[in-house]
Order: C-alpha cells, then sequence, then structure tokens
C-alpha cells in the first residue's frame, strides 16, 4: 500500500494517529464529527482519548477502496492488542465529519 492511494485527509488521519498527534488529529474532524465503533455510534471524544491517544494506538494499512475512503488496516494499541480493523470515512469540506471502524 502507498500513501498516495489514500484520500490525502484519511492519509493525514493515519499519520496523526500513529504520531501520537491528538492536536493534529482533532483539527482533521468537522465540529460536528460522529462516530461508530463495531457499528454502535459512540462520543468521538471519549473514544479517541480511550482507544486511540490513551492507548499508544498504531495502524498499519493493509489495503485501500472506495476513493481512497475506506481500508483494512493492522490496528494496535496497548489496551486490545492487535486486531484486524475496516475503517470507513465521509469527508465534508476537507474534513472528516465521520468515521467508522470495526474488526474486520
Amino acid at each position: 500500500m502507498t500513501s498516495n492511494q489514500l484520500n490525502p485527509v484519511v492519509a493525514q488521519f493515519v499519520d496523526a494517529v500513529n504520531a501520537g498527534d491528538s492536536a493534529g488529529f482533532f483539527d482533521l474532524l468537522t465540529e460536528d464529527v460522529s462516530m461508530s465503533d463495531d457499528g454502535s455510534d459512540r462520543d468521538v471524544r471519549d473514544w479517541v482519548d480511550s482507544e486511540i491517544f490513551g492507548s499508544n494506538a498504531r495502524m498499519n494499512v493493509e489495503s485501500v477502496s472506495d476513493g481512497g475512503q475506506a481500508l483494512v488496516a493492522d490496528y494496535t494499541n496497548d489496551r486490545w492488542g492487535s486486531m484486524r480493523t475496516a475503517w470507513r470515512f465521509t469527508i465534508a469540506d476537507g474534513k472528516i465529519s465521520r468515521f467508522e471502524t470495526g474488526q474486520a
């Protein structure tokens, strides 16, 4: 996988996760961003604090689809270990307005 296959905003999302850059991460999101994990809507800030930045998360993208707005990644964090996950992003005005993730 090459990073140029990802939508540029999605690529920045992955880079922010892998760099532990919470400020940069939240800059990529719309003010009314929503998200779901395994089909259940969650509070974005609480989920991100717990599952990404509070647990040293990393994403290794395996495949990209849907014009660069969907991906499958090996996702690892200190809370759950490593798992294969699917991610889908909705982009509005150059920012992420929704993301959905779950086990792939």
